[in-house]
C-alpha cells in the first residue's frame, strides 16, 4: 500500500530534503521536518509559500498528483496588494497570458481574511497600502504561476498559502505537522 504524506510546510522551508543551495548558511529543508524514508514530494511550493505539500512513496502517485496535463485542482488563499476590482477577478477567471503563455482559467474570488497562523517573519504591513485577500483554484502548476498571476493582474502577492490539493487539505494541520492520509 502507498503511503501519501499531508505535510504543512512553512514559510522558507524548500520542498526537497536536502539543500542544494552554493554558500551561504544552509535553508530549511523537508528533512527538518520529515524523517520517512522513501517519500518524496509530489509537486513543489515554492519556499517563500506555505501550505499543503503532498508526499508519497507510489511514482504512480505522485505523477497523478502533480502531471498538468490531468488537471488536478490546487487552491490557494493568497492575500494580495491592493483591493482587486470585478475587472482584475475576471481576468483571472478567464486565465492570463503570462511569458510561458496564456493560463487556463481559475476559480478565482474575494474572502474574508482567514484564519491562520502567524506567519515567520510576518507579511509587512503598510498603513498607506490595503491589501485583501483572495481564493484561487488553478490546475496547472507552473512555476510560480499564482504569484506570477496576481501580478499580471496589478495586485501582487504578500502571503501564499495552498489550502486544498485534488481531495486533500490542510485542515487540522499546524505548520511543520503531517500526517499520513488515505488516498482519494
Amino acid at each position: 500500500m502507498a503511503r501519501l504524506i499531508l505535510f504543512n510546510k512553512p514559510h522558507g522551508v524548500l520542498s526537497q530534503f536536502t539543500d542544494r543551495g552554493t554558500g551561504g548558511s544552509p535553508r530549511a529543508t523537508l528533512s527538518d521536518y520529515i524523517d520517512l524514508p522513501g517519500v518524496y514530494p509530489a509537486g513543489r511550493l515554492d519556499r517563500d509559500s506555505e501550505g499543503l505539500l503532498l508526499l508519497t512513496d507510489d511514482g504512480k502517485l505522485q505523477e497523478r498528483i502533480a502531471n498538468p496535463r490531468l488537471k488536478t485542482e490546487k487552491t490557494y488563499l493568497v492575500q494580495v496588494e491592493g483591493a482587486p476590482d470585478a475587472s482584475a477577478l475576471a481576468a483571472l477567471r478567464r486565465g492570463v497570458v503570462l511569458k510561458d503563455g496564456p493560463t487556463r482559467p481559475a476559480r478565482a474570488r474575494l474572502i474574508d481574511p482567514p484564519d491562520l497562523w502567524p506567519r515567520d517573519p510576518p507579511v509587512r504591513f503598510r498603513k498607506s497600502v490595503p491589501d485583501r485577500w483572495l481564493e484561487i483554484t488553478i490546475t496547472e502548476g507552473r512555476n510560480r504561476q499564482v504569484r506570477r498571476m496576481t501580478a499580471h493582474v496589478g495586485h501582487p502577492t504578500l502571503r501564499l498559502v495552498r489550502w486544498r490539493v485534488g481531495g486533500w487539505t490542510l485542515d487540522g494541520l499546524a505548520p511543520g505537522g503531517w500526517r499520513e492520509a488515505a488516498q482519494t
